[in-house]
C-alpha cells in the first residue's frame, strides 16, 4: 500500500526519514506503521518514533535529519556534524558517529546512542538552512561548542586556526560566543582566542609562542605585515622581532591551503633575505622534538640582531 501523497512529499523533503506522529497525522493507521516496520518491511526504526523509509544503512544526512526530528522543532545541529557541513578541514575525531544537537533548556527529550542532546539557555536565534530540513548553527557557534567539549589544547588550536585561516568565521565572532555565556567550560577556547587576537593563526604558531614565553625571550609579533618605507609590501612572516630584524617561519605543508600556497611561502622565504631580514626556519616536528635546539638558535639570532642597526622596515599588525 502506497503512502498518501502528502506523506510521500514530506518523506522526500526529510531525506526519506519520518516520525510516527507525522505518519499518523498524514493519514497512516497504527496498523499500517507496524506493518511497514515488520521484519522485511519497507521501513526501519532509527530512533524512538523516527523511521527510515528506505532499505539499507542510513547516510550521515539521514542520521542528522533523524536526530533533529527526535529532538524537536527548535533543535539545531552543532559540533562535528556542523563542522563537516561547513567543510572544515580540522574536524576533531571524537565520537564522529554521534550527532550533537542543541535544544532549549526546558526541553525534556533524552539523548540516545547516536544523538547527543545539549540543553542550553543560549539557543541561537538564527541558523543556516541546510539541505532538506536540516538546521545548522552558524560556524562560530559550532566551533565554540566543539571547543568546549575538547580537552586537548592542540586540537582547539587546530580547530580555531582552521576557522580563522579559511574564513569560516572571525575571531571576534568566537569572542562573542564566549561573552554571551553560551559556551561554559571555555578555558581552552579563551586561551586560543587570546593567541589569535595577538596574531597567531595556527596551532604550530601557538606552540612557538608558548616556547618563546617559557624561554623568557621577548614575544615577537605574529603574522605582521612588513613594508619598505616607500610602501612596497615585503612579506607577512609567521613571527617577527622588529628591533632585531629577525623573522621566524614555521614550515609545514599542513597549514597551507594548496600547493600554490606552499610555493608562494617558499618564494617569500627567499625574498626576505634581500632586505637584510634574518629568517629562522623550523618545522612543527622540530618545535616538539627539539625545542631547546631551536630556542638556542632563536636567542642567538635575536641577540645578534639587536646590536646591528635597525632595518628600514615598516611593521603593521596582523590583518584581522
Amino acid at each position: 500500500m502506497a503512502e498518501p501523497l502528502a506523506l510521500q512529499e514530506l518523506i522526500r523533503r526529510q531525506d526519506w526519514v519520518v516520525t510516527r506522529a507525522q505518519a499518523l497525522q498524514a493519514g497512516l493507521s497504527r496498523h499500517a506503521i507496524v506493518y511497514r516496520l515488520r521484519d522485511g518491511g519497507s521501513w526501519r526504526s532509527l530512533l524512538p518514533g523516527v523511521y527510515l523509509t528506505l532499505p539499507g544503512a542510513p547516510t550521515q544526512a539521514q542520521w542528522e535529519t533523524a536526530a533533529l526530528l527526535h529532538a524537536g522543532p527548535r533543535a539545531m545541529i552543532t559540533g562535528a556534524a556542523a563542522l563537516r557541513y561547513y567543510e572544515f578541514r580540522q574536524v576533531p575525531r571524537v565520537d564522529n558517529n554521534v550527532v550533537d544537537i542543541l535544544i532549549p533548556a526546558r526541553c525534556h527529550r533524552t539523548s540516545t546512542s547516536c544523538v547527543r542532546l545539549h540543553r542550553t539557555a543560549y539557543l541561537p536565534l538564527r541558523w543556516v538552512n541546510g539541505p532538506s530540513t536540516r538546521r545548522y548553527v552558524f560556524p562560530a557557534r559550532a566551533v565554540a561548542d566543539t571547543a568546549r567539549w575538547l580537552t586537548d589544547l592542540r586540537e582547539v588550536r587546530a580547530l580555531v586556526g582552521d576557522a580563522v585561516q579559511n574564513r569560516h568565521c572571525a575571531v571576534a565572532q568566537l569572542a562573542d560566543e564566549l561573552r554571551t555565556g553560551g559556551t561554559p567550560n571555555g578555558a581552552l577556547l579563551r586561551k586560543v582566542i587570546a593567541e589569535v587576537t595577538a596574531g597567531v593563526r595556527s596551532a604550530p604558531e601557538a606552540e612557538l609562542r608558548d616556547l618563546i614565553v617559557r624561554a623568557r625571550l621577548p614575544v615577537p609579533l605574529f603574522n605582521p605585515r612588513l613594508y619598505l618605507p616607500n610602501g612596497t609590501f615585503i612579506a607577512s612572516p609567521d613571527a617577527w622581532w622588529p628591533d632585531a630584524g629577525v623573522a621566524i617561519e614555521v614550515d609545514s605543508r599542513q597549514w597551507h591551503l594548496a600547493p600554490d600556497d606552499w610555493e608562494r611561502t617558499m618564494a617569500r622565504h627567499s625574498d626576505l633575505g634581500q632586505y637584510g631580514i634574518v629568517t629562522l626556519h623550523v618545522t612543527p616536528q622540530q618545535l616538539r622534538s627539539a625545542p631547546d635546539a631551536f630556542l638556542r638558535r632563536a636567542a642567538n639570532a635575536y641577540k645578534s640582531g639587536i646590536v646591528r642597526p635597525r632595518l628600514a622596515v615598516v611593521t603593521l599588525p596582523a590583518a584581522a
